[in-house]
């Protein structure tokens, strides 16, 4: 159970969080756990003193759904509780409204159109443009391209509590297809369909370097970068988890090659660790690609002319080219295809007219 409701407005800031009191949690058996709310919940919103969430408890913010014998999961009824000492149980929840005076602003989001690939009562297909968020983040909390779906179907699904919800994700410099479920049915059948690699990915990318072979497969296994900087970044390692991704070039322009790229696996970062690992780096890839330190330079906001130059493109030449699904409407297989993102495009034609 996450912190936020999953059927929340995106556009909205959260008015409270909930949270499930599970003993696992602790490592715990459910007949052991047996704690205060006030540590309960500063154990869950590490962001916050005891001090300070015990005035939100004795302010009145706080609801409890507590676990009975007759209800071990609680009624789904909560009950304001101002108490810090309040013991808590194995299966209750406990619902934190947020003061007024500390929700987020509301987030701006971007008049500007989606731009639909495929739609059907329970998919919507989006081109997504490169550098924009797929979801709200640390760094990035409004015009993300799930706030502008959601934007899109305020009145007809989330006025009546159907949030839209993301069956995948980019990198936010990554475009192309990104698939969108319309209900909480077809999210279940799409994310199974992902889970169980089901779903055909297709992928474009330009990369340094004109590859020797016409095609070719790469079966070398990711995992973390333990020698990075970079927590989020990953490597070619025994250690890692098993990946396939088969490659073929379509064209060359120069010193770079266009190619077309198929994982049968959803490694983060797979396409991009795989290509710079056989000496093919994707041109514009600051973490995988000429130096990690671009990419640092990147999260401080001191990349320069020069550091862009040395790029050649402001963001990673990535695209979700061509997705294949069971279509949760008739089971008919949909395929849905994004061209090349124009900015990667005009890079190709540039290197035509040198």
């Amino acid at each position: 159970m996450g912190i936020f409701p999953t059927d929340r407005d995106l556009n909205r800031p959260p008015e409270h969080v909930e949270l499930e009191v599970s003993a696992s949690t602790f490592g715990l058996k459910s007949e052991e756990l047996n704690i205060r709310l006030d540590e309960f919940l500063t154990r869950h919103l590490k962001w916050r003193s005891r001090s300070s969430i015990q005035r939100l408890i004795k302010g009145g913010w706080t609801y409890v759904d507590p676990s009975r014998p007759d209800s071990p999961n609680g009624s789904g009824e909560y009950i304001k509780e101002s108490r810090p000492g309040r013991k808590l149980k194995d299966g209750g929840r406990v619902k934190v409204v947020i003061p007024p005076d500390s929700r987020l602003p509301v987030p701006e989001v971007s008049t500007e159109e989606l731009s639909i690939l495929y739609e059907d009562e329970d998919v919507l297909a989006v081109d997504k443009p490169p550098l924009l968020p797929v979801h709200p983040s640390g760094r990035h909390h409004s015009d993300t391209l799930i706030q502008r779906v959601h934007a899109r179907y305020q009145a007809s699904h989330l006025e009546q509590g159907i949030a839209p919800r993301l069956c995948h994700r980019l990198d936010r410099e990554t475009s192309g297809v990104v698939l969108v479920a319309k209900n909480p049915r077809a999210h279940r059948r799409l994310a199974g369909q992902f889970e169980d690699r089901e779903v055909e990915k297709d992928y474009l990318a330009i990369v340094s370097g004109v590859p020797e072979e016409s095609s070719g497969e790469i079966g070398l296994p990711i995992g973390p970068a333990l020698y990075s900087d970079v927590r989020l970044k990953m490597t070619v390692t025994a250690e890692g988890l098993p990946c396939k991704t088969d490659w073929q070039v379509l064209s060359t322009h120069g010193n770079c090659s266009l190619l077309k790229l198929r994982i049968h696996t959803g490694r983060q970062h797979q396409i991009r660790v795989h290509l710079s690992a056989i000496g093919y780096p994707i041109i514009g890839d600051k973490l995988y690609g000429l130096d990690e330190n671009y990419f640092c330079k990147q999260a401080e906001g001191t990349l320069d002319a020069e550091d862009l130059r040395a790029l050649q493109l402001p963001r990673q030449a990535l695209h979700s080219h061509r997705l294949v699904f069971t279509s949760s409407v008739n089971g008919e297989p949909v395929e849905v295809v994004s061209p090349l993102a124009p900015d990667l495009q005009a890079f190709l034609d540039l290197r035509e007219s040198d």
